[in-house]
């Protein structure tokens, strides 16, 4: 990727957006993927314990949930902050209170000396990371997609995707440290809680590098990052606002089916170790960053939606292998990160061009917040559930209903581009 100056006077780059871009959404996903683990490894046993195992994992992942269902109320009173304190002090201040809240969950006691209190208090912090997650939304990603080259924009849009599969190898490789060198007594006393202190200290890196960019000009067809009125948005944008969420459902449902998942499952239902199916995991999540990098590059040659089309159609012989997690869980979870980069490496940039730019933050804005809800936030939840009292079988159907809700609004897309004879905005 160039290194050509944008001519802003701090003499911004295209590169600085990149490395921003990575940097913030590899932060991100590392402390996204530190309280999934924890969701499935630690949280049932130190705050559920008056449950069995099943059921405990089980609640824990719907108190993993309502970080997601926080994200948008978050959002839409971001845009009252920032007409008080503008765009970095909004920025900051949802950080702070993500950090904060991700580090006092690594304080948190335990059921066994607060009682009821610890559960509840679990639940309060969780709903307080969505409440920094939604607020800390900063458009550096559209900057991004809007400075790409002509003919680049697949590989351009795939930059931000990387911080999924990297932030979870991250995360992945902290907790295969600590359950790998420290015996389970010490993991499950002090060990796991090193993880989200963790988090903090890579949010204030992430945190001065996002400043630095949220003003600057990115050359004439710069997005501009305002909020536009929340109900004309709606009135006039819905159509567009309802691709944005659900183009984007399989690969999300993929996030949490393939990675928490496969822990939470093998952990209860076989005797494989927890540090073989991490490592298992770390493996697929080196292919997933392989597999994005793919889809930009395949995506310049035969469009983004054809990518897409391919990676859902990928979901179906992924979910008859749901059954190997019994025996080879390997082969489930290898095959699921590859099919993941491949979804997930150009779900997101297809339609966000289509909105006009005087939407276009906003618009994505509510967009991402609605696809994680319907997406990923329940996914957890039902696949164990599911898999636990109706059988893997049902699981992979959860899976499947993901693929066909993206495959049924790649077709409604398609049908809109024929009868406009084509679109230059989302080159797809």
């Amino acid at each position: 990727m160039t290194n050509t100056s944008t001519g802003h006077s701090d003499n911004v780059t295209i590169d600085d957006i990149v490395t921003t871009v990575v940097m913030a959404r590899v932060t991100d996903f590392f402390g996204f993927f530190v309280y999934a683990i924890a969701s499935a490894l630690v949280f049932p046993r130190l705050f559920f314990p008056m449950f069995d195992p099943i059921m405990g994992t089980v609640i824990s992942f719907a108190v993993f949930s309502l970080a997601f269902l926080a994200r948008p109320f978050a959002s839409f009173a971001g845009r009252y902050v920032e007409r008080k304190i503008g765009r970095a002090g909004k920025i900051t201040l949802a950080l702070m209170i993500l950090g904060s809240s991700t580090v006092a969950i690594g304080l948190l006691p335990s059921y066994d000396r607060i009682g009821i209190i610890a559960p509840i208090l679990l639940a309060a912090l969780r709903f307080a990371q969505g409440i920094g997650l939604g607020g800390a939304w900063d458009g550096i990603t559209l900057q991004l997609k809007s400075a790409a080259p002509a003919g680049r924009e697949g590989l351009y849009g795939m930059v931000p995707q990387l911080g999924g599969p990297i932030g979870f190898c991250v995360a992945a490789s902290l907790f295969f440290v600590l359950t790998g060198f420290l015996t389970e007594e010490e993991f499950y006393t002090y060990g796991w809680r090193f993880a989200f202190f963790a988090v903090m200290a890579v949010n204030v890196v992430s945190l001065f590098a996002r400043l630095r960019l949220l003003t600057a000009n990115f050359g004439a067809d710069e997005t501009p990052l305002q909020s536009a009125p929340f109900l004309d948005m709606v009135r006039t944008q819905w159509r567009t606002v309802a691709l944005s969420t659900f183009l984007p459902v399989a690969s999300y449902a993929l996030f949490h089916m393939v990675t928490v998942f496969p822990l939470s499952y093998t952990l209860l239902f076989t005797e494989y170790s927890m540090d073989r199916i991490i490592l298992y995991e770390l493996t697929g999540g080196v292919l997933a960053c392989g597999a994005v990098v793919l889809s930009g590059v395949l995506a310049d040659r035969y469009t983004k939606r054809r990518v897409l089309r391919v990676s859902v159609a990928l979901i179906v012989p992924l979910c008859l292998t749901i059954y190997t997690l019994d025996t080879y869980p390997w082969i489930y979870i290898i095959f699921g990160f590859i099919v993941l980069g491949l979804a997930y490496g150009q779900s997101s940039s297809i339609v966000p061009k289509r909105f006009p730019l005087q939407y276009r933050y906003s618009g994505s804005a509510l967009s991402v917040n609605l696809s994680w809800i319907f997406g990923a936030a329940f996914a957890p939840l039902c696949g164990m559930a599911l898999a636990a009292y109706v059988g893997l079988w049902a699981s992979a159907l959860y899976l499947l209903s993901g693929a066909l809700v993206t495959w049924i609004t790649l077709r409604i897309l398609d049908r809109q581009l024929d009868e406009n004879g084509g679109s230059q905005a989302d080159n797809g």
